[in-house]
């Protein structure tokens, strides 16, 4: 398994899982850092350098590493978090369907054609995902901590959430992990200035606007 298909999985567990755009700018996190950690790619500050392609299992992280920008003046972590997140959790989503990670549930044998629920099964994947996230394995824990899950706050200042008594962070992970963080913020500025423009919309139009 890989950390945005283990971050999906821990995501999917919560009672309330976080937005799908949040999960999307985290996935798309959780695949630079995999591919960081796989000498796919390097950081030369916040540029991406794609480094070798290695012989990847996954399919979506093989396309990931097939998604690095070739040519200076590369692309920044900020950017691959917009443009590789955009619609990520739906592709991460249809793949652990089709991997037999999720199911759909019945809603009643009287509604047989209408979909139901997507719900995580009992697998191996599942399982591994349980374990890693028990350990409190840092990345893993640090990326759902953007998310607003586990205990620690999700508005870690600059360490991506990384604690202090856990093995020392790669810097490179540390600046993908903040670069999550921040979009995160972005994406949360952004829902919030458009609900005011609607509630002021619809201020205007209800006629309390004059």
């Amino acid at each position: 398994m890989t950390t945005p298909r283990d971050l999906l999985i821990v995501a999917l567990g919560e009672a309330s899982p976080p937005e799908q755009g949040d999960l999307s700018l985290a996935l798309a996190g959780a695949e630079l850092i995999d591919l960081l950690r796989a000498q796919a790619a390097a950081l030369d500050g916040e540029r991406i350098i794609p480094g070798y392609r290695p012989a990847v299992t996954d399919r979506l992280l093989d396309e990931a590493a097939g998604a690095l920008v070739q040519q200076e003046p590369y692309e920044s972590v900020e950017d691959w978090l917009w443009r590789r997140g955009s619609g990520l959790f739906t592709t991460y989503l249809s793949a652990l369907e089709a991997d037999g990670e999720l199911t759909r549930e019945r809603r009643g044998h009287w509604r047989p054609f209408r979909a139901g629920e997507l719900v995580l099964t009992e697998s191996p994947a599942r399982r591994a995902a349980a374990d890693r996230w028990a350990a409190d394995e840092p990345v893993l824990a640090a990326l759902a901590a953007t998310l607003g899950i586990g205990a620690e706050p999700a508005g870690e200042p600059r360490t991506g959430g990384l604690r202090d008594d856990g093995p020392p962070a790669d810097e490179s992970v540390e600046t993908v992990l903040a670069a999550v963080h921040d979009a995160l913020s972005e994406l949360g500025y952004q829902r919030q200035r458009r609900a005011i423009d609607k509630a002021a919309f619809d201020n205007i139009w209800r006629g309390g606007g004059g």
